[in-house]
């Protein structure tokens, strides 16, 4: 099967279907482009699906990823990166080893492919031109013999008629002669054209376009065999990466096994366990007492100094809720409201001299912590109330697990900072030691100031790692749980913690803006044992009245730690304005809060600063 003998006569529809080659392995090169292409941007959305869920640093979703679910899922992310790149190794060789490579085939193919199609047309000129060269002898032999015969015949008619002289009939006879010598010569001359021709054709026909439409066929053969060796390639290209991909499949399904549901049940018991203790019963409060609905200020005086256990604010069982529904309410007594007080209404019936809201706000917590830390042993555990800025830095606004949690970090962190400023202190003193041996290189001096500050700086990580560590000895004392007999023995310890917490609080009220300082009650805590969480706000009692006042405006109280009073109303002052504009104040056994000072006036009974007396309604 050859084209050179079986398609000898086909020369323009094979010039046609290479060229439909040609145009066929240009598409399948744009194909394979647009499948690179395709991979890149899969590759590209994958990564960046990967690079969006991944977790932000420095935020609370990177803790959130200590979690095994959550954990699977950050490898199955990163697998998906690595996966992406599969991708873009299979767009990668594609376009090397496809695109690329058939690109160049092409052009090579198409200067091929005309250089063939030009040896054929010139073949095609070579035997067009000898057949013309033959049509031309033939014709020149066939104007020869006819005008020989002419000749004759002319030459025959003078020789019969004997009127013409015998030389008129000689020329003749030469001219004759010439004329049949001319077509034996234009005879022999297209006898030896038709010959060549003859050759010429069967060379041309037999050899020259045999062999040009052989190299044409070996040509787009060849076309053939690498459009189907690139298809190959292109499946293989796919193929290479599948053990890869399977890879990240299979770690993907490993991250996922490794999915431990009682571990992340643990882990969440570490991270928000407080270490408190469940509130204890409730006691039961009998109101078929008349004495029980409303207890005047004699009955609370007595109470106390009888030792009767009555459910008040500081009661046993209410203070042992305070974790869970007494929280907010405790705030609210402990700390009046965190803005100026408004000013008072504008009207007629205002007292001229009455008590005028403050020019400047002064923090309020601090005096409200005197008069309530003296009344039971609290240790410094109202640090943990902010004072509108950051928490504290021993980490005392925190449960006590999650507190030691925070400290043991925080002394692990400082024990790293330690660390790198020894290694930076070792590596100093070996330059020096270097600047000492070769002068040359360097001064020795210049490296004493830094060895001076990274000595300090060492210094004071280490007093900070003292510290941290003494709160965090202070914690890991406080975390086990108490017994029935460590609970019937904190009564001993009440007396020994109340020295300790009053020179707490004294140490806050000296200070100037009402805070106080770590070293004051870091002291504080060497003196006193500690004593469980859960038993510091046991017990409480009511503050002492030390007045009555009358309301002079109505005031909503809308803010927490605020009381809302009507004008006229008469009640019990338990705490004066100590220059923030507040008065706390109290209507009964269950409702105190704040008013502004300059909405009331007070009547202040020195006499009668710690015993309470019944208040009688003053009516207007």
């Amino acid at each position: 099967m050859s084209w050179g003998t079986e398609l000898w006569d086909q020369f323009d529809n094979l010039e046609k279907h290479t060229q439909w080659g040609i145009d066929v392995l240009e598409k399948y090169i744009k194909f394979v482009k647009e499948r690179t292409e395709i991979e890149l941007s899969y590759a590209k959305q994958l990564r960046n699906l990967s690079k969006k869920y991944q977790p932000k640093k420095n935020s609370k979703e990177e803790e959130e990823y200590r979690y095994t679910s959550t954990r699977a899922f950050l490898a199955t992310l990163n697998e998906m990166n690595d996966y992406a790149g599969q991708h873009e190794v299979i767009s990668e060789n594609m376009t090397s080893l496809i695109t690329a490579e058939l690109t160049r085939y092409v052009q090579e193919l198409k200067q091929e492919r005309k250089s063939h199609f030009h040896d054929g047309r010139k073949a095609q000129q070579h035997i067009e031109t000898c057949w013309k060269q033959l049509e031309a002898s033939k014709r020149r032999f066939e104007r020869d013999c006819k005008e020989a015969d002419r000749a004759q015949q002319y030459f025959e008619k003078m020789d019969a008629d004997i009127n013409v002289t015998k030389a008129d009939v000689e020329k003749a006879r030469q001219q004759a002669q010439l004329r049949h010598q001319m077509a034996e010569d234009s005879k022999a001359e297209y006898s030896s054209t038709l010959q060549k021709f003859n050759s010429e054709q069967h060379e041309h026909y037999y050899t020259h376009i045999p062999n040009i439409f052989q190299k044409i066929q070996e040509m787009e053969e060849r076309r053939i065999v690498r459009i189907g060796e690139s298809m190959k390639t292109f499946a293989e290209v796919d193929r290479q990466v599948i053990p890869i991909i399977g890879k990240c499949l299979d770690e993907i399904t490993k991250a996922a096994e490794s999915v431990d549901h009682k571990n992340d049940s643990q882990m969440v018991i570490e991270a928000f366990k407080s270490g408190f203790e469940p509130p204890g019963d409730v006691d039961f409060e009998d109101f078929t007492q008349p004495m029980k609905r409303t207890v005047s200020e004699s009955s609370l005086s007595n109470s106390r100094g009888d030792g009767k256990s009555e459910p008040k604010f500081g009661s046993k069982s209410k203070g042992k809720l305070w974790p869970f529904i007494k929280k907010n309410k405790l705030m609210s007594l402990l700390t009046s409201p965190h803005q100026p007080p408004p000013p008072p209404p504008a009207s007629p019936s205002a007292v001229p001299n009455g008590p005028q809201s403050p020019k400047q706000q002064k923090e309020p917590l601090s005096h409200r912590f005197n008069e309530f830390m003296t009344s039971k042993p609290k240790i410094h555990c109202f640090r943990s109330l902010k004072r509108g800025g950051a928490g504290p830095e021993d980490f005392s606004n925190l449960p006590p697990e999650q507190r030691r949690k925070k400290l043991q970090q925080k002394v692990d962190e400082l024990n790293r900072d330690i660390q790198k400023e020894m290694d930076s202190r070792d590596a100093l003193t070996k330059m020096k030691d270097v600047y000492i041996k070769n002068p040359q290189m360097g001064d020795a001096a210049s490296v004493d100031h830094r060895l001076a500050e990274l000595g300090q700086n060492i210094e004071k990580l280490r007093l900070e790692v003292q510290k941290f560590e003494g709160w965090l000895a202070e914690v890991e004392g406080r975390l086990p749980a108490r017994s029935e007999q460590s609970r019937r023995q904190s009564g001993v310890y009440e007396a020994q913690n109340a020295s300790g917490v009053n020179s707490c609080a004294q140490d806050r009220e000296s200070s100037p803006d009402g805070s106080y300082t770590e070293e004051q009650s870091q002291e504080t805590e060497m003196k006193v044992p500690a004593t469980d969480f859960d038993d510091e706000f046991d017990d409480e009692e009511p503050l002492p009245t030390i007045g009555t006042c009358k309301a002079l405006y109505t005031f909503e109280g809308q803010n927490e730690g605020t009381i809302s009073v009507a004008e006229g109303e008469m009640l019990y002052v338990i705490e004066e304005d100590k220059g923030d504009g507040w008065t706390r104040i109290r209507r009964n056994e269950d409702e105190e809060g704040y008013v502004p000072t300059s909405y009331v006036e007070v009547y202040l009974d020195k006499n009668a600063k710690d015993v309470h007396k019944p208040l009688q309604k003053i009516s207007e």
